[in-house]
């Protein structure tokens, strides 16, 4: 072979080699920086069934299990849509969720309008920060937890479900604020990541955030967008 064609073709195999690895590092990089991700990133709040109907039905005849008991699913009443005065009032509204105290706070500017009891994260860790309520459903289905770990639960209709998101936490994982019937222990961690309420609170609070409730699900707009909720603090120690 020619000395010049010999140079030629060993420096074209050597920027092939070098392409090769630099396509390969990057490939590595990029596939580390995604299972960090992933691996970061909060599960999801009912693991089985996560988001999958958002029509905010009541499914009749329907009954669940909790904690290795049959729960039944109540139909309550159903609320009629707020009607609310265009400028009647200008207060920003938010919500603020107190883990160390298991305390919920809603805000109308600087004025007070709830104060309830909820249940935040035991057998999952509630998310802490700033979210926006993306989405509001009279009713929907959860399921989760495991079932050789005594943690597995089924419920239907859950009431006044407010799901929230931020840019960690997406909206795919299913965390909300919603009514829980189906244990009374309310001011101690009893859910898998989503803030549990008594169904009487929930539904004054589903009421009053944002977006205006308009029907079974209620979406947020440009004009009407959902209520912020904070979240801070660590959850008492068992």
């Amino acid at each position: 072979m020619p000395r010049k064609k010999y140079r030629a073709v060993k420096h074209e195999l050597k920027y092939s080699y070098l392409v090769g690895v630099i396509t390969v590092s990057v490939a590595a990089v990029a596939s580390l920086v995604l299972w960090t991700v992933i691996l970061n990133r909060p599960p999801c709040a009912n693991s089985i069934s996560c988001i999958k109907d958002l029509s905010g039905a009541y499914e009749p005849e329907k009954n669940g299990v909790f904690m290795g008991k049959n729960v039944v699913a109540p139909a309550f009443a159903p609320a009629a849509p707020e009607k609310r005065v265009l400028g009647e009032t200008t207060a920003e509204k938010h919500i603020y969720v107190d883990l160390s105290t298991q305390q919920l706070y809603a805000y109308e500017g600087s004025k007070l309008i709830y104060n309830f009891t909820v249940s935040t994260g035991k057998w999952g860790p509630t998310p802490t920060g700033d979210f926006r309520i993306w989405v509001k459903l009279r009713y929907t289905h959860m399921e989760g937890g495991e079932k050789d770990k005594g943690t597995y639960y089924n419920l239907y209709n859950v009431p006044y479900v407010m799901f929230f998101y931020n840019d960690q936490v997406g909206r795919g994982q299913g965390y909300s604020l919603h009514g829980a019937y189906w244990h009374d222990n309310f001011g101690y961690p009893m859910s898998h990541g989503c803030v549990n309420m008594k169904p009487r609170d929930a539904a004054m609070l589903f009421d009053w955030a944002e977006p205006a409730t308009t029907g079974p699900t209620t979406y947020p707009t440009d004009k009407d967008p959902g209520t912020i909720v904070t979240i801070y603090g660590q959850p008492p120690a068992e």
